[in-house]
């Protein structure tokens, strides 16, 4: 006989429980056992004020970021009606089934008031986690970059300065602490660090700026010499932080970012650090500060750092071969389109300070451009009107010139690398390596286009899609841990006493925090004289 079920609702007796209710290998279940989410609530404490009503906990606002991104949701209105059906979610918030939910709009509000400092500290605090647990190795690094679209049409572009002056009069400055009600502004740092003796050093860190204290910001006060920015002229009204950007799979062009990665060469391919830049900053840009960055935060002293093309630029590689670090990188050869002999058909005589073309003639050296950081090496007149070579080599009537780089000679080092083991395994791991996590990150976490606008916010994105691939791996790997728990301990952020400034730091450093902070120390005086002339 076909059976016919009812629609009868009983009310819940008053010994049911949520608890009974979600199953034990749930994923939440599995998540809330090997993250524990308690520190947030001491980074966002300088933010709430002494009185007043209660807000939502900070731990359960990113629990939902948490959810937001491993359902693949694309907004906050969306990711509390999943919350409000799914009872593995409401377990997961801590919130019993008569309980109302938090608003979406609080949400929003929260995200504003906690800023970037507070996303960025909890993309760390992460890593931290990760390390802990055995997953960072911090001997080989991989550095990449991919294109994610804006919230914004390219019809919303209009001259910038008309962009600015609007903004101007729609948002009028404010008052620091005004946005969040009188409380205090939360620190990007800690309070204390060792301090060097060098009053000269600490002038010169004062006054940089770099690309992460910028947020990945464009300096425009900074023109290039021989080409104009599009995106110092035009802007979008919609999400002026953004950039013109083109596509492989599209015709036409579209706003975006770049989202640059700096990911571990350990087997759990853990993210050390995330940052976003308008599409108009190269991939290269924000290399060096990124490495710093991570190397510093983390006490590693990586051998080698890898990229591809877009990263082997003679400023990255001339710092990373003086800070001893490997710069496993391809090389594009100069002049390659040119019907003309190349650059690297030329030899260079480091002794004699020249080069030689394929006839044999010399180059020298005959004037030194400060602003390019570049020497022009150039044949004698009439050398080349002689050469029976001149056809294949230029077309100029003044002889043909070399140009070089001051840094150049740590490019031929990197040069030689080519056909090494090491080298071409590097090359080899990077494609499998960082590429696949974009890919994740798009096809799975809603990277593939923000939802958010402006620089600051689409940088919280990032970082929390990050952090939710690291703990992704914290989940896979966690099971391991450090072969020396002093690994651990030397990863967390000490808490110094007020009065550490006044001390010595020397005694609270093990012997492996003095390694890296010779290491980090050595990065500051990075402009040493060439080798090779």
């Amino acid at each position: 006989m076909m059976g016919m079920k009812e629609r009868i609702f009983s009310p819940l007796p008053r010994d049911a429980s949520l608890e009974d209710l979600v199953p034990e290998d749930n994923f939440y279940r599995r998540l809330e056992a090997r993250l524990d989410l308690s520190f947030v609530r001491d980074l966002a404490r300088p933010l709430y004020a002494k009185g007043g009503r209660p807000s939502v906990d900070p731990v359960v606002f990113f629990k939902l970021q948490l959810v937001l991104f491993f359902e693949g949701l694309r907004s906050e209105r969306e990711l509390m009606v999943v919350a409000a059906d799914r009872l593995s979610v409401r377990w997961y918030l801590g919130y019993d089934l008569h309980e109302p939910l938090p608003d979406h709009s609080n949400l929003t509000r929260t995200r504003e008031r906690f800023g970037l400092s507070v996303f960025r500290r909890f993309f760390e605090q992460i890593v931290e986690m990760c390390a802990e647990a055995g997953l960072v190795r911090g001997k080989d690094l991989y550095f990449d970059a991919t294109k994610v679209e804006a919230n914004a049409s390219l019809d919303s572009i209009a001259p910038r300065f008309a962009v600015e002056e609007h903004l101007d009069g729609l948002f009028e400055r404010e008052s620091p602490g005004a946005a969040n009600d009188g409380a205090r502004e939360p620190l990007d740092e800690p309070e204390a660090l060792p301090a060097s003796l060098d009053e000269d050093l600490l002038a010169e860190n004062a006054a940089r700026e770099d690309w992460i204290a910028r947020n990945g910001r464009q300096r425009r006060e900074v023109k290039g010499l021989w080409y104009k920015r599009t995106a110092d002229f035009l802007a979008s009204k919609t999400d002026p932080d953004s950039s013109p950007m083109k596509r492989r799979d599209s015709k036409g062009s579209h706003l975006g970012y770049y989202a640059h990665y700096v990911v571990d060469g350990g087997k759990a391919r853990v993210i050390l650090n995330a940052l976003v830049t308008p599409f108009e900053v190269t991939e290269n840009a924000p290399m060096l500060d990124l490495l710093w960055k991570s190397a510093f935060r983390w006490k590693l002293r990586p051998r080698q750092v890898t990229g591809d093309t877009a990263y082997g630029t003679t400023e990255n590689i001339a710092a990373l071969e003086r800070a001893g670090i490997r710069a496993y990188v391809p090389l594009t050869g100069a002049g390659k389109a040119r019907p003309y002999f190349s650059k690297e058909q030329f030899a260079y005589d480091p002794e004699g300070d020249l080069y030689r073309c394929p006839a044999g003639k010399a180059l020298l050296p005959r004037t030194n451009n400060a602003a390019r950081r570049l020497t022009v090496y150039k044949a004698k007149a009439g050398t080349c009107e002689a050469c029976e070579l001149k056809p294949k080599c230029t077309d100029n009537k003044t002889g043909r010139q070399v140009l070089r780089y001051f840094g150049e000679a740590y490019v031929d080092r990197v040069r030689s690398y080519r056909g090494t083991f090491p080298y071409e395994k590097a090359l080899r791991k990077r494609r499998v390596w960082v590429e696949p996590l974009f890919a994740e990150a798009k096809d799975r976490h809603g990277l593939r286009r923000f939802r958010l606008r402006r620089l600051e916010k689409v940088n919280a994105e990032a970082l929390l899609v990050a952090a939710g691939q690291n703990v992704k791996r914290l989940l896979a790997f966690g099971c391991r841990r450090p072969r020396r728990q002093a690994e651990a301990a030397a990863l967390r952020q000490p808490l110094w006493p007020p009065s550490y400034a006044a001390r010595t730091p020397r005694s609270s450093f093990g012997r492996r925090d003095a390694r890296s902070r010779a290491f980090c120390n050595s990065l500051t005086s990075l402009e040493l004289a060439p080798i090779g002339g």
